[in-house]
């Protein structure tokens, strides 16, 4: 299991893979909880990269029904 740690590690991630997002709407899906992540006790956030390819994949469909 691949995870990123961090906002900044995952909008790298999303440009690798060619799903151009912003910080702050990163930051927006985090705080409304529709984006897969999870925290340490130490606050930090990470994301679990087979879940955020899967994220990914729905977000897309979505984009296709509209």
């Amino acid at each position: 299991m691949k995870k990123v740690q961090g906002v900044r590690d995952l909008l790298k991630y999303f440009q690798s893979v060619d799903y151009p997002m912003t910080e702050e709407h990163i930051n927006d899906c985090i705080a409304k909880r529709t984006i897969p992540h999870s925290r340490s006790y130490a606050d930090t956030i990470f994301f679990d990269l087979k879940h955020i390819d899967w994220w990914i994949t729905e977000q897309k469909k979505l984009e296709d029904k509209t």
